[in-house]
């Protein structure tokens, strides 16, 4: 009888969180990869496949506008802005730093990587005068930067190695986190562990993770932080998406220490990682190649809210609605809490 009722519970339960999704509308539909978002003038901006850059009007999804900012086939999985300009950076080397003004969009390469280990997996600015950009080490293994300062790209120099075969992952542009005191980069491979740069005086450590590693496709794919202290790790293994032994980790000092949270009990990889805003942290979305999942625990529970597929990137406009992005389109998740 326990059991009956228990089960009944739980099946209302997930009733009841399954009305939650209110809507799933579809902005944009291409032949395009997305995998990195901004919300700028009441607009989605993107940067995908083949070179493309462009926005969906939120209001009236029917008003876009897409160009291409190269001849070649670039691929963009990196996207930031400052007051006056959008900056995206192509995975292949060499590497070119382009930046897109935002009333005209005319474009420039501001700066490039001619490195043949150049790989640029995320692009994050802190405010409109600081950012930096993450790429995959040279043979060296030395943690490699780029700086953004007051309208400037130059080398951030450091003297940090990476582990062999640790790198990162270019699968939503969300492995760099900032809040107020600190920086945070996940890496991934052979080893997965969270790079944290403090920004009153540069310094860099390094902090082991219990996540799951070893492999080139095993690692942190995402992180927010809602906090200096308390912040949230997604990922997994892109090779076997269904697995879902420690994908999930939190933690409560900066950066320093991870806990796994529901190992095993979760609908497995995922690429992106979003605290909704006014939640402090309590509540969480995550996308994945073939989920969305939530959590309203600060991580410690999850439920899959839907079985969309393809969507690697997703970003809160408000408390109630989030932008997803990935194969071939742009969607918008309301919910109803």
């Amino acid at each position: 009888m326990k059991k009956t009722l228990s089960l009944l519970a739980l099946l209302s339960g997930l009733s009841i969180f399954s009305q939650q999704v209110k809507n799933i509308q579809t902005i944009l539909d291409d032949k395009i990869s997305i995998r990195s978002l901004e919300v700028y003038d009441g607009k989605v901006w993107y940067t995908g496949t083949d070179s493309k850059l462009g926005f969906v009007d939120l209001k009236n999804p029917k008003q876009q506008t897409q160009i291409r900012l190269s001849d070649e086939k670039l691929q963009f999985r990196t996207l930031g802005q400052d007051k006056t300009s959008f900056y995206t950076i192509n995975i292949e080397s060499p590497a070119y730093f382009f930046a897109i003004d935002k009333k005209s969009l005319k474009s420039n390469v501001v700066f490039t990587d001619t490195a043949r280990s150049a790989f640029y997996d995320a692009l994050h600015f802190v405010n409109n005068d600081l950012a930096y950009a993450f790429s995959d080490p040279g043979e060296d293994h030395i943690v490699k930067l780029a700086v953004f300062r007051k309208g400037k790209w130059s080398r951030f120099k450091n003297n940090v190695q990476l582990n062999e075969g640790e790198a990162a992952f270019a699968a939503s542009n969300t492995n760099i986190a900032s809040s107020g005191q600190y920086m945070w980069i996940a890496t991934g491979g052979k080893s997965s562990r969270i790079i944290r740069l403090n920004l009153k005086n540069e310094q860099i450590e390094v902090f082991r993770t219990p996540f799951i590693q070893g492999e080139s496709s095993q690692g942190i794919y995402s992180l927010d932080f809602y906090d200096d202290r308390f912040g949230i790790a997604v990922g997994g293994d892109y090779t076997r998406q269904s697995e879902n032994i420690n994908n999930i980790a939190v933690t409560h000092d900066g950066g320093e220490s991870w806990e796994i949270q529901a190992s095993g009990k979760n609908a497995g990889y995922m690429t992106c990682v979003k605290i909704r805003p006014g939640s402090e942290g309590k509540e969480i979305m995550a996308v994945g190649d073939q989920h969305i999942s939530y959590s309203s625990d600060f991580g410690k529970t999850w439920t899959k809210i839907s079985e969309e597929k393809d969507m690697y990137v997703c970003q809160w406009i408000n408390s109630t609605t989030v932008v997803l992005a990935g194969k071939n389109r742009i969607a918008l998740l309301e919910l109803k809490f």
